[in-house]
């Protein structure tokens, strides 16, 4: 990351913003009028959204044509990482009986009896996840440095 220009720097900065509102809003993060919560957030819940749209701006910056050149090729080895551990981190921060597909499927009692326990797991996964994935883009990227032109 320490050979990023303001190109990289900038999509970085863009997608933690926009990352942080697209987990944040529906999740009553953020307050709004569009989404209600039931279940106030987790003491833990902040730390982990934040976190998660860092690692997102950061993955998604990965995928920037710097000035030396497109993106590293054999850098998608993480592809789909990046997405699925953010999809997690919404899981693990969303209100447990707001979640639709977690309601259809366990019904209130066991949204707040079986899902909620695992939110934080579903958070530490979620990061460690995306921070693979990054981690994955940014050694692919340093090991195959692509010629001048």
């Amino acid at each position: 990351m320490r050979s990023w220009g303001s190109r990289e720097w900038t999509v970085a900065s863009a997608g933690t913003v926009a990352t942080l509102l697209l987990l944040g809003v529906p999740a009553v993060l953020v307050p709004n009028g569009l989404f209600s919560r039931e279940v106030d957030p987790t003491w833990w819940s902040y730390p982990v959204w934040v976190a998660a749209s860092i690692l997102t701006g950061l993955v998604a910056a990965t995928y920037v044509r710097g000035a030396e050149g497109p993106a590293a090729e054999g850098a998608d080895r993480g592809r789909g990482k990046g997405i699925v551990g953010a999809a997690l981190a919404w899981f693990a921060i969303g209100c447990p009986v707001c979640n639709k597909l977690v309601l259809l499927a366990l019904g209130a009692n066991g949204a707040m009896t079986w899902f909620a326990p695992l939110q934080p797991l579903l958070a530490v996964a979620g990061l460690a996840l995306s921070a693979w994935a990054l981690a994955v883009r940014l050694r692919a990227a340093e090991s195959c440095p692509l010629p001048t032109p």
